[in-house]
């Protein structure tokens, strides 16, 4: 099939603290397949959508869900398009959800032997059992300094803290509860933050150039992810090319130990010594104007119109329930 006439419904906005990235996001990805020449729907993810979908199932050609944060990152949304056989845009609900934990991210690809950085996992009944001051004090024993308090599920690097001692630990874990029910504390590396876009049109999954991204403030929040000028980025990364190369096969690699599909992005931090050490993977990444795959892409000298078109029609051709292989959990 080709692109041209498809009708491609984009999810995006949601109830999220990413609902105003979604939105962007979904605005990006509708004009690029609008210039490949598809009619394209743009939706919320509200009460409405479920009864809409089955109505107009005989035209609607395939989904694709743009939605950051737990309403579409969480893989529930992809187990009701599976469930009304709906295609989609995206991973298997297994694979998303356990992306979007970044704990069990961590577990799976740390498993491998892919080097991810000394963390703690804790919900927040933790501290409500156990008594805060107890807790903290614990946690400064079990993790080096300098460490990163985040959100255990999101994205956006909102709730993210960074703590150099133990009388920082409170107000960290203050606003990462936040946005989660669980914290992950973790060892802070520093180096060169890469980040990795990785597309799988039907033949297998390949990445696009890393990309450095290197924050006005030194800091690789909300801010510097979303709004222009705060943040330069260099596609590909300032790194030898050994260490592009070894990025990019372990960033194909995680997406296969943990099964996302289509599209997704894979971060690293490259330590001084030339080790990359993963830190998350997100199954539904940014495509805003300073989002990291689309520009990965057109480091590649590629088409962001014929690369949107390719997914939407591999999703369209393959259907909701031949997602490509479930997660490799046996190692």
């Amino acid at each position: 099939m080709t692109i041209e006439g498809q009708h491609v419904v984009i999810l995006s906005g949601g109830i999220s603290h990413e609902r105003d990235v979604s939105l962007r996001s979904g605005r990006r990805v509708a004009d690029a397949l609008i210039k490949a020449g598809a009619r394209v729907t743009v939706r919320e993810p509200d009460e409405k959508l479920l009864p809409w979908l089955e109505q107009n199932f005989d035209d609607v050609d395939v989904v694709w869900p743009v939605l950051h944060g737990v309403s579409g990152e969480n893989g529930a949304l992809y187990s009701l398009l599976r469930a009304i056989d709906v295609p989609y845009v995206g991973s298997r609900p297994t694979a998303a959800m356990l992306a979007w934990n970044k704990a069990t991210a961590k577990a799976l690809v740390k498993r491998t032997g892919i080097r991810t950085p000394q963390s703690i996992v804790l919900p927040n009944d933790t501290f409500r059992e156990l008594g805060a001051t107890s807790v903290i004090d614990s946690i400064s024993r079990g993790i080096d300094f300098p460490a990163v308090v985040k959100p255990v599920e999101g994205g956006s690097s909102q709730g993210v803290s960074f703590v150099n001692e133990k009388s920082q630990f409170s107000r960290a874990l203050v606003t990462a509860f936040t946005y989660a029910d669980g914290v992950l504390i973790e060892k802070k590396v520093s180096g060169t933050e890469l980040m990795v876009g990785v597309l799988d049109f039907g033949e297998g999954p390949f990445a696009v150039p890393p990309v450095e991204v290197v924050p006005n403030s030194g800091v690789y929040d909300y801010a510097a992810r979303y709004n222009a000028g705060e943040t330069t980025y260099y596609a590909p990364g300032r790194v030898d090319e050994a260490v592009l190369t070894q990025v990019s096969e372990l960033a194909v690699r995680v997406c296969q130990i943990i099964g996302l599909a289509d599209v997704a992005r894979v971060d690293f931090i490259v330590d001084d010594e030339g080790t990359p050490w993963f830190i998350e993977a997100d199954p539904i990444p940014g495509m805003t104007e300073t989002s990291l795959v689309p520009l990965g892409i057109q480091a590649a000298g590629l088409e962001l119109a014929d690369v949107y078109a390719q997914l939407a029609e591999h999703a369209a051709a393959r259907g909701p329930r031949n997602t490509p292989a479930q997660p490799n959990l046996v190692v």
